[in-house]
């Protein structure tokens, strides 16, 4: 699956939207569920914020399902991180005018099971995550 749609905050919540209805033929748990999409979330939010500084711009989104494995790809064409180690330390932001947390990556790798970030400085920044779905009772 993939989608292009402006970087603007109401699409958000479309994006939530999207990866929750294809992931629902996984038949995810409700707390699968939210945590793809906040980490979904967090990722759109942080190029809407970070990589078009609020400004226009698109965001590309590619989804893949293999067996119980659910990867989502997300990408922005802004500014890019110039140190990605610095920007994925909790508590750190570049906009606490704009009463950031500095959570964003944290999210990201606590309700994903990998998180890889890509950034090319003044080019973009791409996201990919991972997520398998039903581990638990998988285990049981």
């Amino acid at each position: 699956m993939k989608i292009e749609f402006e970087s603007c905050s109401e699409n958000e919540a479309f994006a939530r939207t999207v990866i929750a209805a294809y992931i629902t033929r996984l038949n995810p748990t409700l707390e699968e569920l939210s945590d793809v999409k906040t980490a979904v979330s967090e990722a759109v939010t942080n190029c809407i914020i970070h990589g078009y500084d609020g400004g226009e711009g698109t965001i590309h989104m590619e989804c893949t399902i293999n067996g119980r494995e659910v990867t989502v790809m997300i990408e922005d064409y802004g500014v890019g991180i110039e140190d990605i180690d610095k920007a994925m330390e909790p508590l750190y932001t570049t906009k606490p005018e704009w009463e950031r947390s500095g959570m964003g990556f944290a999210f990201m790798e606590a309700f994903m099971d990998e998180l890889q970030v890509e950034s090319v400085f003044h080019e973009g920044t791409k996201i990919t995550m991972k997520k398998t779905i039903g581990k638990e009772t998988d285990s049981e």
